[in-house]
């Protein structure tokens, strides 16, 4: 079973900033499989569906980012996740320009403090990453502010199709697809 995860602040007043892209791109699964996160477990919201033939969780951890770790490993845990192969964690990176994807198999927290929480509590960097990319923080902002602010029109347009994208490599990932042939496909800028 496949757990996809996408990260994000709980709350309207976090709709459609910055540091809630991941929970967006999830939005593109549900509308695409019809599923609603009904179920509730592990302070998540979540909701099963078959992708690719898969079982697969979409989760949205209600713990706020900075601990979004307790949401996924408890699920993971419950439900017997192979963090290393069936964990796939949607984020907002500050280091990509909007509209730029990078799949990684694992890694560090590159200062995410989401995937700093998650690799603590699962107690590993292996699992898979999709990095949605907002944009550097402009000189002088606080980051908090950048994160957690809203996209230019012109900006949103390149997240809406990155938010597509994303939801198209986690597809990839869950069909079989090795990794690198994925990272291949979207860790490079769309034309």
């Amino acid at each position: 079973m496949y757990m996809v995860a996408g990260l994000g602040n709980p709350g309207r007043q976090y709709e459609g900033t910055r540091h809630n892209c991941g929970f967006e791109a999830l939005d593109v699964l549900m509308k695409k499989y019809s599923v609603t996160l009904t179920e509730t477990k592990c302070q998540a919201f979540y909701g099963k569906c078959m992708i690719e033939g898969q079982k697969t969780l979409l989760v949205k951890p209600q713990t706020y980012m900075n601990l979004s770790g307790t949401a996924i490993q408890g699920l993971a845990d419950f439900y017997k996740i192979d963090t290393a192969n069936e964990l796939i964690v949607i984020c907002d990176d500050i280091n990509l320009a909007p509209g730029l994807l990078r799949v990684r198999p694992k890694g560090s927290a590159g200062g995410h403090n989401g995937l700093k929480d998650i690799i603590s509590k699962i107690g590993s960097e292996d699992f898979i990453r999709i990095r949605v990319g907002v944009g550097e923080k402009p000189a002088g902002w606080d980051l908090a502010d950048h994160v957690l602010g809203h996209f230019s029109a012109e900006d949103e347009k390149l997240m809406e199709e990155s938010r597509q994208r994303a939801a198209e490599a986690v597809e990839m990932i869950i069909s079989g697809e090795p990794v690198d042939k994925v990272m291949s496909k979207y860790n490079t800028k769309k034309v």
